[in-house]
């Protein structure tokens, strides 16, 4: 009997990269939600929601659900998602 082990890591080195600015405050921001669509995201996000619009006062909330859970979202969700101030992402079970 023959037992393969595959090591799952990645072995090239990542591309350097820059880390976005902090912002001073999220009043009067407009943020994202991208969710994977599972069950466990919508009460997270709305606990969220109310939260971000009562005691960080941002300007508006703008809800989003990728097709697939398991895949990257789709160029449509990326191209709106240029137009936010900050994108938080989720997944839930």
């Amino acid at each position: 009997m023959v037992i393969n082990v595959l090591n799952p890591t990645f072995e090239d080195r990542a591309a350097p990269f820059k880390y976005a600015s902090r912002m001073e405050t999220l009043s009067g921001k407009k943020v994202g939600f991208i969710s994977n669509g599972k069950e466990g995201t919508l009460v997270f996000f709305t606990h969220l929601n109310r939260l971000l619009r009562s005691h960080f006062k941002v300007a508006d909330v703008i809800w989003l659900t990728k097709a697939n859970y398991s895949a990257p979202a789709e160029a449509s969700i990326i191209e709106q998602a240029q137009a936010w101030d900050l994108a938080i992402t989720g997944l839930g079970d």
